[in-house]
């Protein structure tokens, strides 16, 4: 195969973000089943839909249901949303073959030149999940309190190395028993000054502290 068709599942076949050529921000948004990432994926398209040109590329093994999650709830217009079905372990479609979501990116790019914003949800997959620097610029890892407040302290690639670690559910914390400060200290230890953020969609529908953040890697 010509490798400038198939470029290498590690070589990002777009430019940086500080050349003159212009590309859109990607961001990857992993975690485990149930940790909230699509009503996360949904809370990002709400809130910055009307300030930037946005879309989204879902991930599931057999099914387009985060990417249906989506379009439901009208996050953002169909066309900017596109469901990868990867047939396989969610990690292997955004760390070790992305071929699938490269394609799904540049087809959303080709339709929106002026994109600034593509948002990557994985499927469901556990704490070794991690993105390709070839797919995506930033990465957003998704865990959630039911999982008790051991969670962190397990840490895993996609805790300690993840640019942002998002704690979700915090509303369930005193329902489970979980200790947000036993998990603050530990995400501190695991993953030194890398930020973490506590949320609560049912708090914070807005996720702020997520948007804020993506705001600022804009800007950076």
């Amino acid at each position: 195969m010509r490798p400038d068709i198939h470029p290498h599942p590690h070589t990002d076949p777009h430019g940086p973000l500080s050349t003159l050529t212009r590309r859109a921000l990607r961001v990857g948004v992993g975690g485990p089943v149930g940790s909230g990432k699509t009503a996360l994926v949904a809370a990002i398209c709400r809130q910055l839909r009307d300030e930037l040109s946005v879309a989204v590329v879902t991930n599931d093994i057999y099914t387009t249901e985060d990417a249906d999650f989506l379009r439901r709830h009208a996050v953002l217009p169909d066309e900017r949303i596109i469901a990868v079905e990867t047939g396989c372990c969610p990690h292997t479609a955004i760390r070790d073959d992305i071929f699938s979501n490269l394609d799904a990116i540049e087809r959303l790019e080709a339709r929106f030149p002026a994109l600034d914003l593509i948002l990557v949800e994985s499927g469901g997959d556990n704490l070794t999940a991690t993105f390709s620097k070839g797919l995506v610029d930033r990465q957003i890892f998704v865990v959630d309190v039911a999982g008790g407040d051991k969670v962190p302290r397990k840490g895993g690639p996609g805790v300690t190395t993840a640019d942002l670690l998002v704690i979700n559910k915090t509303d369930l914390a005193p329902l489970v028993g979980a200790d947000l400060s036993v998990m603050a200290h530990d995400a501190a230890a695991r993953r030194g000054a890398a930020p973490t953020v506590f949320l609560s969609l049912v708090e914070d529908p807005t996720a702020a502290k997520v948007v804020d953040w993506i705001r600022a890697c804009l800007a950076a």
